[in-house]
Formats: structure tokens, sequence, C-alpha cells
């Protein structure tokens, strides 16, 4: 007998242990460790609330990329029908929605078919629309207004890409994140002006459509849907662009519709210095945005980075001869010759040319002769005027913004060069090269349109803007981005206004290398250029650089096809078609 008593203590103890223990492991669970489970760091409340609420995130709280006019570059906004799952469970006035949404009920009950989160109706609703859905005041149905990406990426290298980067976040917001102000899993800029300005850009709060349901997933009456969001007047931020919506979307639409595969085009705004469009190619592989395309990133913006421009440099050294006084207007250069003094092949020869039809029909051997004399009085003669066309340093927007020294609005701008190896400079036939763009030279497309911007402002450098402000969600200015001039000495007001007349030249000759652009409602000056990149396999790289109209600059552009060849290129088809369009644009 005492045996079994002792069998029954022994199981009581058991017994109430193992309550003790399950009593301490709720106390755990309920009281103590409800938001930091176990050493993964569950949040117990969150997940409790997660099981028992349906939600749609109706905005990221990320803060936006507008154009000049207040437009967004990156969405659209387009009324949608939106209806919750527990629909599938209760009567709802389907006959009655069907009937505004201009659909068959059967359709939006199939669409409801095993669905575990909020549907959305991708039929676009009109104002009206909207509001006689909402005036049904059924509960799971709603008509509210929905940020679509748009289908076509706009700027979308100069814009950038926004990624889930726990490195990012470790390594620039480690504060943020132990406070709680954001998550491992918060998106980030991870490039262009994504990245550039992504401090300003990180989400308060998602904005969110919540509503509670029971544990069979029907909705729990008298708790009406909840809209979540951050009520705080100031943010998100939006960066102001001073991209043109319209502008953008015909540069977008040209160098798509000719196929363009590498390179791009650029429009600046003379007078402000502001990029009014910009389109590189390839476009970003969205799936492997850093996996190597041509040599590069895809996710790299060609107008930022250093290409061999070819006789586009000849405008550095025409300007650079042009100062030094060493133009006679009677003087003519044999253009049957090359850089090397041989004889041109037959069908390329343009025989004895002054100074002003070399410039205009690029005549290679004239600016070699002209670079060969020069060098010898001054070695730096070419990188000196490179530098005061503003080609060697970046060009960008640089300035300090709050605590942030020398902020760049355009990242991964890189600088130009003209030689690598100054012995080079000695050599003449490695300045033969040099002065028509080839051997060691590179610029970017974006410099070289902004040195048209320059020549056609009679010299005036400035840095180029991409950004005007930065604007609360209010509309008030949080930072404006002042106007800033390009360091370095200028070409005289004298030389820009033989700059003016040669490259008007190239468009108005007979024989110009761009008088295609003639027949253009507006007069185009500016500079072709053929850059010999493989010449075995005829790779070149393919450009027109200018400004229109001449006599009134308003617009200055590049365009600029890489890695092609040159009898399959479009780039001249491009410039036309985008000049064109900007006579539309202004006068429609």
């Amino acid at each position: 007998m005492k045996i079994i008593h002792k069998r029954i203590y022994i199981t009581l103890i058991f017994i109430l242990l193992l309550i003790s223990g399950l009593g301490a492991r709720l106390v755990q669970l309920q009281l103590v460790s409800t938001e930091s489970f176990t050493d993964k760091k569950i949040n117990l409340i969150e997940g409790s609330v997660k099981q028992r609420t349906q939600e749609m995130v109706v905005d990221d709280g990320r803060g936006k990329f507008e154009d000049k006019n207040g437009q967004s570059l990156t969405s659209i906004t387009h009324n949608r029908l939106v209806l919750f799952p527990f629909l599938e469970k209760m009567k709802w006035p389907v006959q009655q929605v069907s009937e505004i949404v201009g659909m068959q009920p059967k359709e939006l009950t199939n669409r409801l078919a095993n669905a575990k989160t909020p549907v959305v109706i991708i039929k676009e609703l009109s104002h009206a629309q909207v509001e006689k859905i909402n005036a049904l005041k059924v509960p799971g149905v709603f008509g509210i207004p929905l940020k679509d990406e748009r289908p076509v990426p706009l700027a979308e290298h100069l814009i950038g890409l926004e990624a889930q980067s726990k490195q990012i976040i470790e390594e620039k917001y480690s504060d943020k994140l132990k406070n709680g102000a954001i998550k491992s899993t918060t998106p980030v800029g991870i490039s262009g002006m994504q990245r550039a300005f992504d401090e300003f850009l990180l989400p308060e709060q998602e904005s969110k459509l919540l509503y509670h349901v029971d544990r069979l997933g029907g909705p729990m009456f008298g708790i009406d849907v909840k809209y979540t969001g951050t009520a705080n007047p100031y943010y998100p931020v939006s960066v102001r662009t001073t991209l043109d919506l319209s502008a953008q979307e015909l540069v977008e639409n040209t160098l798509n519709h000719y196929k363009l595969k590498d390179g791009g085009a650029v429009l600046i705004d003379i007078k402000s210095n502001k990029v009014i469009a910009m389109a590189s190619r390839p476009s970003i592989n969205k799936k492997d945005p850093f996996k190597k395309q041509n040599g590069s990133d895809s996710v790299e913006n060609r107008l930022l980075t250093p290409q061999t421009p070819g006789s586009i440099f000849k405008t550095v050294t025409a300007a650079a001869a042009l100062e030094q006084n060493k133009i006679q207007p009677s003087l003519t250069y044999n253009c049957d010759k090359s850089i090397y003094g041989n004889n041109v092949e037959e069908g390329h020869q343009k025989g004895q040319l002054t100074f002003e039809e070399s410039f205009a029909q690029s005549c290679n051997a004239t600016f070699a002769q002209l670079a060969k004399e020069m060098i010898i009085s001054n070695p730096n003669i070419l990188e000196q005027y490179a530098d005061k066309l503003g080609l060697i340093q970046p060009v960008g927007w640089t300035g300090d913004v709050f605590h942030f020294e020398h902020f760049k609005q355009f990242l991964g701008e890189k600088s130009g060069r003209i030689w690598t190896n100054a012995r080079e400079k000695k050599v003449p036939n490695a300045v033969g090269q040099t002065a028509i763009g080839q051997l060691d030279v590179k610029v970017t497309p974006l410099a070289v349109a902004n040195m048209m911007a320059s020549i056609a402002r009679g010299g005036e450098k400035k840095q180029v803007k991409a950004v005007d402000a930065l604007e609360y969600k209010n509309n008030t200015s949080l930072y404006t981005f002042k106007e800033h001039e390009l360091k370095g000495d200028t070409i005289n007001k004298a030389t820009a206004a033989s700059m003016q007349q040669l490259l008007k030249g190239v468009v108005q000759s007979e024989k110009g290398t761009g008088r295609r652009f003639q027949t253009l409602p507006y007069e185009v000056a500016g500079k072709s250029g053929t850059a010999e990149i493989n010449v075995k396999d005829d790779i070149v790289n393919k450009w027109f650089a200018g400004y229109f109209p001449a006599d009134n600059p308003k617009y200055a552009m590049v365009v600029v096809d890489l890695n092609t060849k040159s009898a399959i290129s479009p780039t001249n088809s491009v410039f036309y078609d985008i000049v064109k369009g900007m006579y539309d644009l202004n006068t429609r």
C-alpha cells in the first residue's frame, strides 16, 4: 500500500512540475518574451496580430522621385477595386458592385476563390465609380487609388534601384535599426539617385488598409477597416528632379524605336544647365543588376562613364588653336593625307581644305597638324583646353548638403582623361591621334553635353543639375540645390563665338558631317564623331553632340551609340527625331 501511495505522490509531483513548467512557459510567452522570443527574436505580439489581420500595403512610405512639374517618374496612380478574401464566405452585393465597375459578377467571385490576401481588380476606375463603390459601405469592398510601377521605366539608370540589403542597413543605419526606426528588410537605394539620396528617402511607416478577422477568416463586424500610415505632414520626402516627363518619354521612346543597344542620350537646358532627359542603354537587368554586359554592369549609367570620343574631341583642338592664334583664314590643309602623312584611301579624300572646312568635314590631318605645332611650345595644351571646356573633371552637381560633405547628385560619375603616359606628348603620331580623340582620350557623354552648353553660353561653365529640391510631404522645401559654377579656367567669349560658327558650319555646310539636320524645324549646331574601338572588326563609338536652336540656344544634347558599326548606327536618326520631337512639344 505504501508503494502505491509513493507512486501516487511521485505522479502528482510530476504533474505539478509539468503544470508549473507550462505555467512558466505561458508567462514567458505572454509576459516576458512577447517581443523577443527565442534567439531568433520573434515578436509574438506582431505574429498574433498578423494572424488575425488581413492587410494591403497602399504605399511603402519611401520617398518619391518627381519630374520638374511634380509628376511621378517611377509610378502611375490608378483607381482600383479591392476585395478582401473573407467576402467569399459571406453575402455581399456582388451584382451592384459588378454593375458599377462594368464586369460580370462571376468575374469578381472567381477572383476571390481561394484568395488568401486582398484581391486587386486591375480594371481602372473613374473617380465617380470609386465614390459609388465606397458609398455602398460594404465591409471588404473598396475603391482606392493605388500606385503601379511604370510599365516602361523612365531614366532608370539615373534614378537607380532600391532593394533589400541587410549589409547596407547594418553598415549605414545601425542606429535606426537598433531603435526600430527601420527593419533589416527595409528597401534601400543600391544605385543612382536612389542610393545618393537614400537617407532622405528612408520610410517612416508604410500606409496600409487593415481588416481584423476571426479564427475562420471571417470579418469581425463592428471593427472597421483601418488606414495606417504616417500622420507626419513632412514625410515621406519627394525628390523634385529637373527632368521633364514628356521630354524623358520622347528620348526613351526614340532610343527604343531605333533599338540603340549600348549608349544613350542626354538633353540639357542650356540656360539653367539642368538635365531635362537622360536615358542609358542597355536597360537594367532587374534580376541581376550587377551582371556584366559588354564589360560593364547593366546598372552602370553609360552617360557618366568615360568613352572614346573620336572627332568630337576636335572641338577641343579647334578651341585651343583659335585662342592661341594658330589659325590663318587663307591657309589650307591637305586632307588627302592621314594623320601619319600617308595617302588616305580612295573615297575618303577631301582635297585642300581651310580650317573651317576641315572642321565641318571632320578632316583628321588638319587637327593632327595643329596639335603637333601647338604641343611644341606647350606640352599640356590639349588637357588645358579640355579642362577649360569641362571635359576632364566630373561636371555633376557637388556641394555640402546639411552634414553631407561633397554630396554628389550623380553617383558613379567618372573623370575624363587625355593622356595615360606623359611621354606620348613627345611622339608626333601619338599627338596626332590624341588631337582627333583617339589613343587614350576618354570623356563622359554628360561632360560633352555640358561642353556644348558652355560654348552656347559664350564659354561660361556650370555644374550640371539633375535635382532642384528636396520637398516635404506638404510641398514645403527641405533643401534647394543652388546653381554652382564649374571650377577652373574657361575659353574666352571670342573663342566661344568662333566655336559657335564652326559648330553651325558642320550642319550648314554643303559637305558638313551634320548636313542631314538642315531639314529640322530647329537649326542645329554640333559635331559628329566616330571613334575607332576595334579596327579589325570595324567596331566604333558613333556620336553626335550639339545644341539647338543654333541662333537662340535652348538645348544641348549628346547621342552616342557605343561598340557598334558605323554603317548601321542610328545615332543621327535618334538625334534628328529628338530635336523634331522637342519642337513638337514646344509648339503644340
